[in-house]
């Protein structure tokens, strides 16, 4: 088959002519027909790229809110992660966390202070880890949200914590526990004193309440007692158990007296008193008691009169306890020595009075302790003899000093402003 250009050429001029024609305007057409379409396929393109373009812009523009906003909640999540950090650091109390095979996860300072005695301890987790092993054994599975207790050895003795638990859940590793400890030591120690108070106080009501009912009968058996001494006077055979009775009855009397004296004390009413003629009174009153143990009194009573402002009933006592401490400390045959002395250096204002022993003496540890209430050397002794003296000394302002030497003797020295005195 020929092309059309061969097959052409064998046409005449003028039909090729008009068939050239036809077929130039033929292809005009089309080609503006597929102008046209390119045309509008490329308006459709452009269209689809301005939306395309906004579309990633958009898209551009939301991704910059995504990733602002999630670095502000990264930044509030650190924020917030450092202050409670900062919180649980600085709480008062101890914070330990464990997870579900007991590991510690955190411990702030309190805790590692509580548990370890100090912050400068240079033990480490792991060593931590071990000390709570054995306490965490201790703690109870019922009511665990109750406060529990550990004991912890410290520098300074024993020391009690007070641990409270919540479970918090972990997804990654189950369960955890949070564990928090206060210090309790000072609290259950005001407990015991407390407690301890409180039982001294009703056996102070007690031991008063004893006291006035049988220091009543026993003025009467003094009575009765002396009234028997001076009838039986010639009868020698009798004396020694006259002298028993007496001693056993004065020693009860100062006994009763001191108890008294220590929980019940209203204010002294100090007056004018001769001291000279107090004390002797006080030597009259002790005689039995020396005699029914084999000791003696010495007592030369001044010739210058010395008075001072004083409750004698009570300053006797204090001349009592002195004097059966005295007889406590002493052997059968022993002495006591009471002198009364105006020392040069008080210049005239102030008294004297000397009670010195043969006894055993008194250690040095010993005599910073002798005047506390309740301690005492001897057996069945209630221990405030001492401790009366002591208070009744101070209520009439004077001064008490002791100087003793173990296996020689002891000086009891009280001094006592005298009348009209200036301080």
């Amino acid at each position: 088959m020929l092309s059309t250009p061969i097959a052409m050429q064998s046409l005449p001029i003028a039909r090729q002519e008009k068939l050239t024609r036809a077929s130039d305007s033929l292809t005009r057409q089309q080609l503006a027909a597929a102008f046209a379409s390119f045309l509008q396929t490329a308006g459709v393109l452009e269209t689809s790229y301005r939306k395309l373009q906004a579309e990633v812009g958009r898209l551009r523009h939301e991704l910059e809110n995504k990733n602002r906003s999630l670095a502000q909640s990264l930044e509030e999540n650190r924020r917030m992660r450092a202050y409670l950090g900062s919180i649980v650091e600085s709480l008062p109390c101890g914070v330990l966390v464990l997870d579900g095979k007991r590991q510690l996860r955190v411990i702030n300072p309190a805790a590692r202070t509580l548990l370890m005695d100090g912050p400068s301890s240079p033990a480490n987790e792991a060593e931590i880890t071990r000390l709570l092993e054995p306490l965490l054994g201790g703690l109870t599975e019922e009511n665990p949200a109750a406060e529990q207790e550990w004991t912890v050895q410290g520098t300074d003795g024993e020391r009690t914590l007070g641990v409270t638990r919540a479970a918090v859940a972990a997804a990654e590793q189950g369960q955890d526990s949070v564990l928090i400890l206060r210090d309790v030591t000072a609290a259950r120690q005001l407990e015991r004193e407390r407690e301890t108070a409180r039982r001294t106080q009703a056996l102070a009501e007690m031991a008063t309440v004893l006291a006035h009912e049988i220091r009543n009968p026993l003025g009467s058996l003094e009575l009765f007692a002396g009234l028997l001494a001076d009838a039986l006077q010639e009868q020698r055979e009798l004396r020694p158990w006259i002298n028993h009775v007496q001693a056993g009855l004065r020693s009860l009397a100062a006994t009763v007296n001191n108890v008294l004296h220590f929980h019940s004390q209203p204010p002294a009413q100090l007056l004018p008193v001769d001291l000279g003629r107090l004390v002797t009174q006080t030597v009259d009153f002790l005689r039995p008691l020396a005699r029914q143990k084999g000791m003696h009194i010495e007592w030369s009573a001044p010739l210058a009169i010395s008075t001072i402002l004083a409750d004698a009933a009570r300053l006797q006592q204090a001349f009592l306890n002195l004097a059966l401490n005295a007889f406590r400390a002493m052997k059968p045959g022993g002495s006591l020595r009471i002198s009364a002395a105006h020392r040069p250096e008080d210049a005239g204002r102030m008294v004297a009075l000397t009670f010195a022993d043969q006894g055993v003496g008194i250690a040095p540890a010993e005599l910073k302790k002798i005047f506390a209430p309740g301690y005492t050397t001897h057996p069945g002794s209630p221990g405030i003899g001492l401790a009366v003296t002591h208070k009744v000394v101070e209520q009439h302002g004077g001064k008490i000093q002791v100087e003793s030497q173990p296996g020689v003797g002891t000086n009891f020295t009280l001094r006592f402003p005298l009348e009209g005195a200036e301080g």
